[in-house]
C-alpha cells in the first residue's frame, strides 16, 4: 500500500505521544491502549520502509516525552538517547506483517523489543517503559504473574485488540453492514481481561510473618545537584537533624532508612566521623539504621554502598550497588566518549557490586534495591529468592529538578512490590520517599524538597509469587512464539498472493 509520508508520520507520532501520556507524572494509563491501537492500525498494509518509519516516529514521540528528564543533564546526549531507544519500536514495527498474522507478530515483536531495551545497551534502560504507566491501572496485578514484560505485552495486546475492532468498525461503516465478526479482536480483549483477573487473584506473597516499625528519613533541601556534590549540599546534616526526633516518637521505629549517597567519604568507613555519628544514632534510637555511603577509591573509582548499623552501633551488613547508572555513575568506553562530550560531571566510575541484594539485619532480612536498581525486575527477584522479606529502596533523585524521574521511580516501586509480593519502603533525600504494600498500594508518599519523615508499620512476608518462581522466561517464550506464528502466517499469505 502506498501511503503519503504525512499519513504515516502524523498517526505514528500521535500513537507515541499517547503511550508517553500513560507514564508518570501524567499517569493516564488507559491512553496507552489507544496509542498502541493507533500504531497497530497505522502499520496495516505498509511496506517495510514505511513500517520502519512509523515505528521510529512512534518511539520518538514516546521517548522524547518519557525520557525528557535526560535533557536536564545534556540536551544533545538526550537527543541521541531518544533516537537510539526509538529503534526498538522501529524494529517491532518492521517485524509486524502488513496484513495476515499482524496481531500475534505485533504483540510478540513489541514485547521482545522492550525486553531487549531492558537489557541493552549498557545494561538496559527500563525507564520510560510502557509497563510503568500500568502501575496505577487495574492490570497491575498481572505483574505477579509475569513481571514488567507481561504488563508490556498486555499494553500491546490490548492495542492490537482495539485496533482489530476499529478496523472492523470502519469496514462496517463503509459497507453499511456487518462485514465479519471481529473474533480476533474480541478474543484478544477477553484474554487481556482474564490475565488481569487471574493476576489479581494470584499468590501475592502470603500472610505477614510479622510486622516491623519503619521510618524513612527525607532530610529535604534543594533539588538539582549531582551525587558528587552531596557532601557540599548539607545532606548528611539534614538527615541527621530529621532523625534525632525519632527517639521521642511512640512507638519508636525498629528500622530507620536513610537515602543513597548521604555519606560521601574519602577515607575508609571505619575511619570516618560520619560513620561514628551513624553508629551513635543507631544506639540513640535503639534501631537498625541503613544509610547510603560512597567511598572514593584509587584510580578514579568509587564504591556505592548501603551500610547497616545494628542497635548496638556495629556495622552488621554492607551491600554494594550492582546496576550502575551509565553516564551517571560510570562512563562506558570512557576513552571514546571523552572525545565526544565533556565528562567532568562524572569524573569517577562506580565499582560494580555483586550479590543478590539480601541484607541480613536485626530488623529482618531485607532486599536492597539501590535507586536505579528498582527499575530492574531481576534485582528484586534475586533478593527475594535469597530470603528477603521486605524490599528497601535507598535512592538519590536529587539531581532531577522535575518530578518526572521521581514519579517514574514510585511507579517502579509499585511494580516491584507486586511482582515480588513484598512491602516496600523507599527513602530519598529530597523525595519521593514512599511506603508501598505488596498489592501495589501507595500508603505514604512524601512531598518533593520537604523535610519529612515517613513512619509506619510494614509487613514482612515469606511467600512466593509466580513471577518470583519463574521470572521472565515464560513471557519471553510466549512472545517469541507469537512472533513466529505471526511471521509464518504472514509469509504464507504473501506466497499465496504471489501465486494468484
Amino acid at each position: 500500500m502506498n501511503v503519503r509520508r504525512g499519513g504515516v508520520v502524523l498517526p505514528s507520532l500521535a500513537a507515541g505521544v499517547l503511550l508517553a501520556l500513560s507514564l508518570p507524572p501524567f499517569g493516564a494509563w488507559p491512553v496507552a491502549f489507544v496509542g498502541a491501537a493507533l500504531l497497530y492500525w497505522r502499520l496495516r498494509g505498509l511496506r517495510l520502509r514505511a513500517r520502519l518509519l512509523a515505528g521510529w516516529v512512534a518511539g520518538g514521540g514516546c521517548f522524547s516525552i518519557g525520557l525528557y528528564w535526560a535533557q536536564g543533564f545534556n540536551w544533545y546526549g538526550a537527543v541521541v538517547l531518544v533516537l537510539l531507544e526509538s529503534l526498538s519500536v522501529a524494529a517491532a514495527a518492521a517485524a509486524t506483517p502488513p496484513v495476515r498474522g499482524r496481531a500475534p507478530a505485533f504483540v510478540g515483536a513489541a514485547t521482545l523489543a522492550e525486553a531487549l531495551r531492558f537489557a541493552w545497551p549498557f545494561g538496559g534502560l527500563p525507564v520510560g517503559g510502557v509497563f510503568l504507566g500500568q502501575s496505577t491501572g487495574p492490570m497491575l496485578g498481572a505483574a505477579r504473574l509475569g513481571g514488567p514484560l507481561l504488563l508490556t505485552a498486555i499494553v500491546w495486546a490490548g492495542g492490537a485488540a482495539l485496533g482489530e475492532l476499529g478496523v472492523c468498525a470502519l469496514a462496517w461503516r463503509r459497507a453499511s453492514r456487518v462485514v465479519s465478526i471481529p473474533w480476533l479482536g474480541l478474543g484478544a480483549l477477553v484474554l487481556v481481561f482474564l490475565v488481569g483477573i487471574v493476576g489479581d487473584l494470584a499468590p501475592d506473597g502470603g500472610p505477614a510473618v510479622r510486622t516491623l516499625r519503619v521510618a524513612a528519613v527525607q532530610g529535604g533541601g534543594v533539588r538539582g545537584f549531582g551525587q558528587l556534590e552531596t557532601s557540599q549540599a548539607g545532606v548528611f546534616g539534614a538527615e541527621l537533624d530529621a532523625s534525632i526526633p525519632l527517639r521521642g516518637t511512640h512507638p519508636r521505629p525498629e528500622l530507620v532508612v536513610w537515602p543513597e549517597d548521604v555519606v560521601a567519604l574519602t577515607v575508609p568507613l571505619h575511619e570516618s566521623g560520619d560513620a561514628a555519628h551513624l553508629a551513635a544514632l543507631a544506639r540513640y534510637l535503639d534501631a537498625t539504621v541503613l544509610a547510603g555511603v560512597t567511598v572514593t577509591e584509587p584510580h578514579a573509582t568509587f564504591r556505592n554502598e548501603i551500610v547497616a548499623w545494628s542497635p548496638a552501633g556495629r556495622v552488621v551488613s554492607v551491600f554494594e550497588k550492582v546496576h550502575r547508572v551509565p553516564f551517571g555513575e560510570y562512563v562506558p568506553f570512557r576513552g571514546l566518549f571523552s572525545h565526544l562530550a565533556n565528562l567532568d560531571a562524572v569524573p569517577r566510575d562506580a565499582i560494580p557490586g555483586r550479590g543478590s541484594g539480601l541484607m541480613r539485619t536485626p530488623a529482618g532480612p531485607l532486599g536492597i534495591l539501590v535507586s536505579y536498581e528498582v527499575f530492574f525486575a531481576d534485582r528484586g527477584r534475586s533478593s527475594v529468592r535469597a530470603g528477603a522479606q521486605l524490599l528497601v529502596v535507598p535512592t538519590n533523585t536529587s539531581s532531577y529538578s522535575s518530578d518526572q524521574m521521581p514519579s517514574q521511580e514510585v511507579a517502579a516501586d509499585r511494580v516491584q512490590a507486586v511482582e515480588e509480593g513484598r512491602d516496600l519502603v523507599q527513602a530519598a533525600p529530597t523525595g519521593y520517599s514512599s511506603f508501598v504494600t505488596n498489592r501495589g498500594a501507595v500508603l505514604q508518599r512524601s512531598r518533593l524538597s520537604a523535610r519529612q519523615v515517613l513512619a509506619g508499620t510494614v509487613s514482612l512476608r515469606a511467600g512466593a509469587t509466580l513471577y518470583e518462581r519463574f521470572g521472565d522466561l515464560p513471557i519471553f517464550v510466549l512472545a517469541a512464539l507469537a512472533l513466529a506464528v505471526g511471521l509464518a502466517v504472514g509469509l504464507a499469505a504473501s506466497r499465496a498472493i504471489a501465486q494468484i
